[in-house]
């Protein structure tokens, strides 16, 4: 059965990919991350996991990407603390785009990479993931991915497979608390 994998990036889903194909799914993996800045670093992420997606043969989607409009749908929560509700929207609307494409591409379910952090609440991208799935009459399969070891083992892959790892989550609100 295919399945829909929203990628965050190359580092979070070589684990993720090698859980659901064991598990009996065909991920097709989807990039949507308009969230992400500046663009040198959206180039960077996308291109590492476009490497990985054609040395294990699987189809990368990459729809269009609106960076401006991702800005509007998060405006107000700027100063959110990480983990907070801008990362909820985020979720929500990146999960929305996922479910959207899962559906018009007949996939019955999708899920995301983005539960492999050990920085990111699982429950709350859980239920981000079936509010989109019910909206666009798709199904979430709940995967929580840093399970059994899961973080270690996407490690293990990105040290293997030389990726590039990034030292924040992605938009420009998360960049500015490492400076």
């Amino acid at each position: 059965m295919q399945i829909l994998l929203h990628c965050c990036c190359a580092v979070c889903a070589g684990y993720s990919i090698e859980k659901l194909v064991s598990s009996g799914f065909e991920p097709v993996l989807y990039w949507f991350n308009p969230n992400i800045y500046p663009i040198e670093e959206y180039e960077r992420r996308f291109k590492e996991l476009e490497r990985y997606a054609k040395k294990l043969s699987l189809e990368l989607i990459v729809p269009e990407q609106n960076p401006k409009e991702w800005k509007e749908f998060v405006k107000g929560l700027e100063a959110e603390k990480e983990g907070g509700a801008r990362c909820l929207k985020c979720f929500e609307y990146r999960l929305s785009f996922a479910a959207r494409e899962a559906k018009k591409r007949n996939i019955e379910g999708f899920t995301t990479t983005l539960t492999v952090s050990p920085h990111k609440n699982s429950k709350n991208i859980f239920t981000e993931g079936h509010k989109a799935g019910q909206k666009y009459g798709v199904k979430f399969l709940e995967f929580d991915f840093k399970k059994e070891n899961g973080f270690l083992k996407t490690m293990e892959i990105a040290r293997r497979e030389n990726f590039y790892r990034q030292n924040y989550c992605g938009c420009e609100f998360s960049i500015r608390k490492q400076d």
